[in-house]
């Protein structure tokens, strides 16, 4: 136990020489979070195992010169629109949008220049009993990566200190009609190193969106009987190589949950469970949004050194990205992501932590 406190260093500069820095936030009860205002991107989280004994909980790279290379997302955040679109394309009030494309012939989380790869002030908040944070603010252009309307943004990080929990705190504001979709894109390893394939997950879920063969949702469909259902705790890894035509599509888990959403207070609902045995550690989400982009890492290949030292190979971390559902703009049948000047776009996500 100790104060709780927030500092900060310098992480470098910027190609244009915008400085980056980097704040710690420690909540005292052994919980600590480090992020930058490159991209909001969450370098490391430090969550205690039952012995008491913390390790970084999200993968993450060795410095800034790596995170402004290529990277798939690494603890960032993503937006404007969060998942895919099809095609880059959508229809709004009549009018067509065309956005980059950066997935094949997909736009992905917000396309090539997406919002984990802008640069964002960074702010610490005033002290508040219970809670310490940071926020980060940034201004999206009209017609930024194909999106109209010029997009005010604002993201808070903050964490409890009663309890080990990470709160973040969408707010967004329009000029003009538009879509957005926020989330955060950290990679999970209770373990702190090696592989994630066996932590067990639940998601209180009873639909999933299949894809097709570029991963855009064709619908809904219930998980019964399949290696989507996850409502009772399930390893990661027993059921992702049983030949399901899903999993060969995606090379594993790479679609969006349909959450049932049990309320809670402040409209949070839980979303996913995540635990793991060795360590004891912990990991409840729980969301004010309808649903859950669960992904297993496929595609991380080893290319990538980790901030420990270690190649980051496919299954080493998993993301549980809260969002609405990947293509709404063209699917009217989904929960709508349109956002219109005079709303206040709001959306909170926590990570509770604890042990087992």
């Amino acid at each position: 136990m100790s104060e709780p406190r927030i500092s900060q260093r310098s992480y470098g500069r910027m190609p244009d020489g915008r400085p980056v820095i980097e704040y710690t936030l420690d909540n005292g009860l052994g919980l600590r979070l480090q992020a930058i205002n490159l991209g909001g991107i969450v370098t490391a989280l430090l969550v205690p195992d039952r012995q008491g004994r913390a390790a970084n909980v999200v993968l993450g790279l060795p410095d800034l010169a790596a995170y402004l290379g290529p990277h798939p997302h690494l603890g960032t955040i993503v937006g404007r629109f969060a998942n895919r679109i099809a095609a880059g394309r959508f229809e709004l009030d009549g009018q067509a949008h065309q956005l980059a494309l950066n997935d094949g012939p997909n736009s992905l989380h917000g396309g090539p220049q997406g919002f984990g790869k802008r640069f964002w002030s960074i702010y610490a908040l005033p002290g508040e009993p219970g809670r310490i944070g940071i926020e980060l603010r940034h201004v999206s252009a009209h017609g930024d990566e194909g999106y109209p309307g010029e997009l005010r943004l604002a993201v808070r990080y903050e964490l409890s200190t009663t309890a080990n929990t990470w709160r973040i705190g969408y707010r967004a504001e329009t000029d003009r009609p538009t879509v957005l979709n926020l989330s955060h894109h950290d990679y999970f390893n209770l373990a702190g190193e090696g592989s994630a394939m066996a932590h067990r997950l639940m998601l209180p879920a009873s639909r999933y969106c299949p894809v097709d063969a570029t991963l855009i949702p064709t619908g809904l469909a219930e998980v019964e009987g399949t290696p989507f259902d996850f409502r009772q705790p399930m390893p990661i890894g027993e059921r992702i190589r049983d030949g399901h035509a899903q999993m060969l599509i995606a090379r594993g888990y790479d679609h969006n949950w349909v959450l049932d959403r049990a309320q809670e207070r402040d409209g949070l609902a839980l979303a996913a469970r995540l635990a793991h045995e060795a360590s004891g550690r912990t990991m409840e989400v729980h969301t004010t949004e309808p649903g859950v982009q669960f992904y297993s890492g496929n595609f991380l290949d080893g290319s990538l050194l980790g901030s420990g030292g270690a190649a980051i190979r496919q299954g080493d971390g998993l993301c549980l990205e809260t969002q609405h559902f990947p293509d709404s703009p063209n699917r009217p049948e989904f929960p709508s992501t349109v956002l219109r000047p005079g709303e206040v776009f709001r959306s909170v996500t926590e990570h509770r932590f604890g042990i087992a």
